[in-house]
This record gives structure tokens, sequence and C-alpha cells, in this order.
């Protein structure tokens, strides 16, 4: 079994979904490439785009046919700014011309060439995706690829290409052999993480992936408290994190980030206000993420607001916070989210939002309890209660879009994981009953046996239960 880098656990992404957004918007982007590859690019005159299962269900809620737009438009997610998305399609749409790969100037239609099959699937996975290209000389050249959580993209029988695959020195597939190398090697979690990294880069260059991604997390809480109104999608979401900003900072408002954290910190902590702090937090990156901002996928974008909450609690709010527990942070909560990946999902289409905000809860939980200290064991144990208590957690977004309950669920999701964390690093690991590998295994086998209505569909639960004219949103 290949080895995966916990920088393609967490990593930079775009709002508002990682499977629906960032997912299609990189199998855009390898198709075009696969054309390049293939010789017929400079041939291609036209181009259509088919969506299949929850893609199609919840495709326009998720903003998936602007994303495979923008990825046939050779636009990168990570580095475009944001802000110019909307006159970007605005233009495209006007001018029924897309420049595919950024360079090729092609027709496009938004209601002819994207096609959504709502009622149909590719049997391989439930985020199916089809591109056609059309030649010069009327051949036609199909490619299928599958979003399977998290950005991933994979065809049929292969695994993501992109992804540098890697055998580490010190292998962990499973909870049970990170305790076992930990004992072994008298090492933290996050120091034998650090071991495997160093298979891909330099220590000092994963020093700056994880600083540069904490960075990250500060400025998408910054921005999300410091944006108030309506959520687009037609639902008319309040945004309510700058709003409970103001009120617990007195209705002071901030330009500054490291103001806005000085003054934070200055704010004598409470049980109340702590809690009320945490859930900040996590709306704030939601919020975000619902506007198409960016923001970093932990391990997916549905549970994007779980580990900044987080983190910036364990920044604020414990004791002697460094840039290295921020490190260490990263590496053990991006290791945690290898496990599931390779051992179950991180996707909602294929095992409900347990395999998105419980997977991140359960990545957080044990993040936490090696900055605080415990033991490998106790870390790995935190994980596992945050899991068992989100086993069964349902994906069921009304209107399709990543809102309600997505952006309360984050915050539900940080809550149990610093709860978890404070409940393992006050326990003895050899008096519990269930193994992080259990209940990796029992969430696996809930989401298989799990109706498919409760995964990203919209078509069970509050989907169906909560009146809302879907088609404005």
């Amino acid at each position: 079994m290949d080895s995966i880098s916990v920088f393609e656990i967490i990593k930079v992404g775009i709002g508002p979904s990682s499977s629906h957004t960032m997912g299609p918007w990189n199998a855009a982007e390898y198709f075009i490439d696969y054309l390049k590859e293939n010789g017929v690019f400079g041939q291609l005159k036209a181009v259509q785009v088919h969506l299949f299962g929850s893609l199609a269900k919840t495709g326009m809620g998720h903003g998936t046919d602007l994303a495979v737009v923008m990825g046939l438009a050779g636009e990168n997610f990570r580095k475009i700014d944001t802000r110019l998305i909307p006159d970007k399609l605005a233009k495209i749409k006007n001018d029924k011309v897309i420049s595919a790969g950024g360079s090729l100037a092609i027709g496009f239609d938004f209601e002819k060439d994207i096609v959504f099959h709502f009622k149909e699937s590719l049997p391989f996975h439930p985020n199916g995706i089809r591109f056609t290209g059309t030649l010069s000389n009327g051949e036609e050249i199909s490619r299928e690829y599958f979003s399977v959580g998290g950005g991933f993209v994979i065809t049929e029988g292969e695994t993501d290409s992109r992804i540098k695959k890697i055998v580490c020195p010190y292998p962990c597939h499973s909870a049970l052999t990170i305790v076992d190398y930990c004992r072994k090697m008298n090492l933290s979690v996050s120091e034998l993480i650090m071991l495997n990294e160093k298979a891909w880069r330099t220590e000092e260059e994963v020093k700056q992936a994880a600083l540069n991604i904490f960075r990250e997390i500060k400025e998408a809480i910054f921005r999300g408290i410091n944006t108030p109104g309506i959520l687009p999608g037609g639902l008319n979401v309040k945004r309510r994190s700058a709003e409970l900003n103001k009120k617990l900072l007195g209705e002071q408002t901030f330009t500054d980030l490291n103001d806005w954290i000085a003054k934070v910190r200055s704010v004598a902590p409470s049980f109340s206000n702590v809690n009320k702090w945490v859930s900040c937090f996590a709306l704030a990156v939601n919020e975000e993420n619902a506007a198409f901002g960016r923001i970093i996928t932990a391990p997916t974008n549905g549970a994007s607001g779980v580990l900044p909450a987080v983190m910036m609690y364990a920044y604020l709010f414990t004791e002697d916070f460094t840039e290295e527990k921020a490190i260490r942070f990263i590496l053990t909560a991006g290791e945690l989210g290898t496990l599931f990946k390779k051992n179950a999902t991180i996707s909602a289409a294929m095992g409900g939002c347990q395999a998105e905000v419980g997977v991140s809860s359960a990545m957080s939980a044990g993040a936490l309890v090696e900055i605080l200290g415990g033991t490998p064991e106790q870390v790995l144990m935190a994980a596992e209660i945050a899991m068992e208590h989100h086993l069964g957690l349902t994906c069921d977004p009304i209107g399709g879009l990543v809102q309600i309950p997505c952006i309360e669920r984050n915050s539900m999701g940080a809550i149990k994981a610093i709860t978890a964390a404070n409940i393992a690093i006050e326990s003895d690991p050899s008096d519990a009953k269930v193994s992080l590998d259990a209940v990796i295994k029992s969430m696996w086998e809930t989401a298989l046996d799990m109706n498919n209505k409760y995964k990203e569909t919209s078509e069970g639960g509050l989907a169906v239960n909560v009146p809302v004219n879907v088609a404005e949103c």
C-alpha cells in the first residue's frame, strides 16, 4: 500500500466542496492534460461535461458546474483570486466561448455542454464525471474520472496519478502500526510522521508547509469574522461569525489579523466564552467555504471548519503554544486522516458526514492530545472517541448546498474533538474497550450499510423535510 503525505490530506482548497468542487475542477484540468499528452489538444473543437450520481444531484448547490468550467479554462483554484471567479464565469456564459487550457478558444454553452444525469450513476463511484472532447476531424475522445473525497480524483481501477507514490521508511497504514513504531523507537506520533514526511520533502520544507497551512487557517478565520451578510445559493442563510465576534469583543472591529488575535487572547477565558469562540472560528471558516472562498481542506471542505477551530482554540487558549506545536498538530492530524482515507473513506457520497466531519473531528482530537503532551496511545484514543460519537452521521444538505446543517455541524465536530481530547488525556488507554482501527472498520461498514439517500444526494433527512425552493438554490 502506498503512503500518503499529510499534505495531501490537509491542503489549500476552495469552497464549497472538496468532492463536488475541487475534485471536478481537478478532473477538468486532468482531461485537458490528457489531450495534450496524447497530442490532440490543438485539434479540440468542442467539449461536453457529463455529471453523474451525487455530482448531478447536488452539483448545482456545490458549484460543480462552475468548477469544471474553471478547470477547463486552465484556472488553478490554489492561486486564483476567488473574487474574480463570478466575472470570469459570466464572460464565458455571455460569450459562449471558453479558453480551453487557458489558450485555445472553443465554443461552450453552459446549457448544452454541461449535462446533469440526475437518475444515473457510474458503477465505480457515486461521484462520476465524463468529459467528451470533439476533434476537428469529428473524432470523439471520452475520459471518465471519479471524485473520491478531499479533492482526490481517480480513474477506474487507478489511483490519482498526480500523487507521488512513495513507500515511507515507517509505513503507517493502521493505528496499531503507529503505536508499535512509537514504542520501539521511543517517539511521539508527530516525530514518527516527520521521519516519513522527509520521504517527500526536506524537514525544513515540511515545517514550512505546516506553518503555511496554519497561516492560511488564521487568515480564513479572519476573513470570515470580517464578512457579514447572506451566503449565496438561495437559502438566504445569514453569516453569523462576524456578529458573534463583535459580541464577544464588545462591538470592536479589527483590520489587522495580529491585533485581533491579541484582543481575543486578552479576554479572560471562561468555559462559556471559550466555547463560543470555538464555534465562532468554525462558523467563520465554513461561511467562507460556502461563499466559494479559499480555505484549508482538512480532510474535506464540508469539514473544513473543525480542524481550524480546534487549532485556534489550542493557539489562543492553551499554554505555551509555539510554532513547533503548530507543526506537530498538522503532522499528527494529517496522518490520522490518512488512516481513514486508506481504510475507509473521506467522501460523504460514500459514507455520509461521518466520513467528513467525523474524520476531521478524529484528526483534530488526536492532534490536540499530541501538543498537550499525551502519549501515542492517548492520541489514538482521542481520535477513536471523536469518531465513535460521529458514527452513522448522515449527509443531507438542504438544497444541495454546503450550508444547512453543514456549517453548524463543524462547530459541533470541533467541540466533540476538544471533549474527546480532554477525556483521552486524563485516561489510561489500556482500559479502552475500542481501538481506533476497530472504529475505522466500523465506520466503513456503516458507510456500506447506509442508505444512499443519506450520502450527499439531498434525497433524505433534512433535505426533504425542510421546505425550500430548490429551484432557487
